[in-house]
Parts: C-alpha cells; structure tokens; sequence
C-alpha cells in the first residue's frame, strides 16, 4: 500500500502479484495500448492533410518566415531551419539544412546580402535547378541616406548602399506577400488568393496601428541610436531620424573601433538624443560603455527575433512599443 494525496492505493509488485494478476493488468492494457497506437496514426494523418499540395518551401530566416506561413496556411509544408534568435548575418545551415533546402520546391529569402552565413549555401542550390524567391527585388530598397550613422568607410554603411532589414516595415511586407502570392501561383500552382487578402488587410491594421502609437512620441524625440543599422524602413516608414549605430553597418559582423564610438558619443549629444537602443549582435558592454558616456538610457530592442507565439504582428508590436516607450 501506497499514501497518494491522503488516500491508499495498490503499487503493484511484480514478485508478489499471482499470474492472474499479471494477466489482468495486461488485458486491461490492451485497449491503452491500441488508443495510442490508433492515436498517432491519426495525428500522423491530420499532420499529413496539413500540406495539402505536397510541396515543400523553406524560408531563410524565422520573421520572414512568419509572414509566409500567414501566407501559405496549409496549402504547403513551410520550414525555417534558422532557429529563433539567431543572427541571420552569422547563421550558418548544418549538412541537414543544407539537404532540405535543396530538396525544397522553393526557397524564399531576403537577399541584399542578409544571410551572409548561407549565401554560398544558396547559390549552389539555384545552381542546382532549387527555384529562388528573392523578397527583396518586389520592394522599393531603401537607399543608406546622407548624414545617417557613422562616415566609417564600410561599403555596407555608404551613403546609397541597399539596406537589408526589410522586416520592420509593414508595408514592405505586404509587398512581398503580394509578389510571393503571384509567383506560389505559377511556379507550384498554389492559390492562396483569399489568404493574401486576409494578411494584407491585417497588415495595413497593423501599419496603422503602430503609426497611432509612434503619433505619442513627439517629433524632437523621434531620433534613433540602435546596435547596428537594422531600423532604417522603420523610421523612414514612421518618420524617425537616423542619429547612428555603435555598429556603424548594416551588418552585425563588423567591427567597432574607438573613434567609431566616440564620434557616436559626440553625435549622441548634440543630437539630444534620450536613448541608446541595443540588439542582437551587439555587445552588451559596449552598449553599456556609450550610455554611461553620452547620459543616455539603454533599452534592449528585439529586431531579429519572434515572441512566443511566433507572429510577426506580435513582433512588430512588441518592437514599435520598446521604442515608444523608451523615447516617450
């Protein structure tokens, strides 16, 4: 006998149970036994309706991969092999990764040099005959503008260089969307007509919705010193000033020099700027360094990764609320 919750149970014991007993337990097993079994055949069947045109899409990087699972719905098997969190400059795909994508019927990624760690990946499944959705040749590329960040000399950082992070403005994806609907249609034979609606009204709501938000912040506030220059659609789509980046590229890969922070500090300053936003890819330390400087508070952005719940709306949300609340 056994004490479970204040009351008495049998614990069965093999050494003294009868054979009857054994026989018993196992009788009464069986009908376990085959609901489990009969169980996971029939999730395995569910899971396997999920994709209904058998096809398989692998997208390079999980927010963008967000958006195409909105997209797709279960008209198609949508991987993302990058795991959340991670750098989409720095990543690069295992042996694994590398065989499903070039088993996949199309691969959407950023382009503009975004998934430096899998470029070589890429082009040698395009070459291979892998079909390639480029998100950013359907957009208008924003330009590196005159006077934003830091004069450091880094190609990626020049005035008129192509800027990467296309994410962290609504509008560009429904673009994307758009142009990835069209081409799901003729490439895989794939409609997905009345969810493109469906996500684009959604994502005008949200445009809409962190436009109202970022209207509490007044306009001598609406200056942006980030880890590295990740929030350019965000404040040419909202009307915020680039002041700078402790890393001053479009790239977290690059490096950092002392004349690069202190020219930082000088533009921190003059420009009055209240908060210094750091992010993936940038360290900790050196960000703690500028705002103890400059005077400047430091808030942790998330511009490369997913809540929970994996929706590139809570992303945004959760994104255009850090940089209201912290300039606000």
């Amino acid at each position: 006998m056994n004490l479970i919750s204040g009351r008495y149970v049998e614990v069965y014991n093999p050494r003294t149970s009868t054979i009857a007993d054994r026989f018993m337990r196992g009788y009464l097993l069986i009908p376990l036994l085959l609901a489990i079994v009969f169980g996971g055949l029939a999730c395995t069947r569910v899971q396997a309706t999920e994709n209904r045109s058998g096809k398989t899409i692998v997208v390079t990087y999980p927010i963008l991969g967000s958006v195409v699972k909105d997209l797709v719905g279960n008209e198609a098997a949508v991987i993302v092999p990058m795991p959340n969190g991670q750098d989409p400059h720095e990543w690069e795909p295992s042996a694994k990764d590398i065989a499903t994508l070039n088993k996949a019927d199309l691969v959407v990624q950023n382009g503009l040099g975004l998934e430096g760690g899998m470029e070589k990946t890429l082009k040698q499944a395009e070459k291979a005959g892998v079909k390639l959705f480029t998100a950013s040749d359907h957009i208008q590329v924003r330009k590196v503008g005159s006077g934003e960040g830091i004069p450091s000399g880094d190609p990626d950082q020049a005035e008129g260089a192509d800027d990467s992070h296309i994410w962290t403005d609504p509008s560009v994806m429904k673009a994307v969307a758009m142009a990835l609907a069209a081409r799901l249609e003729t490439d895989l034979a794939i409609d997905v007509s009345d969810r493109l609606q469906d996500l684009t009204h959604r994502l005008d709501a949200l445009d809409k919705e962190v436009a109202a938000a970022v209207a509490t912040v007044p306009q001598t506030n609406r200056k942006l010193v980030t880890g590295h220059e990740s929030m350019g659609y965000f404040a040419q789509r909202y009307g915020f000033k680039l002041v700078g980046a402790i890393i001053p590229s479009q790239t977290s890969q690059a490096e950092v020099s002392a004349s690069d922070l202190a020219e930082l500090k000088t533009l921190i300053q003059e420009n009055k700027v209240k908060v210094v936003f750091t992010e993936l890819g940038t360290s900790p330390a050196v960000a703690q360094a500028i705002g103890r400087e400059s005077g400047a508070k430091v808030v942790e952005l998330s511009t490369h990764v997913l809540d929970k719940d994996g929706s590139y709306f809570t992303f945004l949300r959760n994104l255009a609320k850090a940089i209201v609340d912290g300039l606000r």
